[in-house]
């Protein structure tokens, strides 16, 4: 019996260190520069809903066809978002009750109100009971990912396209962004 017991230890140590060293075998250490992190990250940009009551001006009680809202995008100027950001995928929707359509138009701003990025599109007209969706996906990468770094803003345009339809109804709107890095 007690020769058993000091032969335990050394084999135990053995079958330990096989273990151990055939686990790194087919890894080539010279290759970690190429390892390459590719996270995502979704950001909900803008949401809101207008009726036909926002086109009213407060100040004077006049009709107006084109409101605006915007949106300060303070997360692009992190210092993460400025060396790794890779890819955007923008994704706007809105969803049109009113029988008229819309002229959109989404501006991306530099903190000097320089426009870096903007896209135009019609918004489907609606139906009171059979709302139209319109989405709109903006990819932008490689050479031109610099656009979205240097801006800070995004400003979101409507106008209405008026018809001889009642101008009555809702219209709703949202916004993701769908961030893609590489560390």
């Amino acid at each position: 019996m007690s020769f058993v017991k000091p032969l335990k230890t050394p084999i135990l140590l053995l079958l330990f260190s096989v273990v151990i060293f055939s686990c790194v075998k087919g890894v080539d250490l010279d290759q970690t520069e190429e390892i390459a992190l590719t996270p995502d990250l979704q950001v909900s940009l803008l949401v809101f809903d207008v009726t036909n009551t926002d086109f009213i001006d407060k100040d004077t009680g006049e009709f107006t066809a084109v409101i605006r809202d915007t949106v300060r995008l303070e997360f692009l100027d992190d210092s993460y978002i400025q060396d790794d950001l890779n890819n955007v995928e923008f994704s706007f929707r809105y969803t049109n009750s009113f029988p008229q359509p819309f002229r959109n138009k989404i501006s991306f701003l530099s903190e000097n109100d320089r426009v870096q990025h903007s896209l135009e599109f019609e918004i489907n007209k609606g139906e009171k009971d059979n709302p139209a969706v319109t989405e709109w996906i903006e990819f932008i990468e490689n050479e031109r990912i610099d656009v979205i770094k240097k801006s800070i803003k995004m400003v979101v345009e409507i106008e209405v396209l008026p018809n001889e339809d009642a101008f009555e109804g809702e219209l709703k709107f949202e916004s993701k962004g769908l961030f893609s890095f590489e560390f």
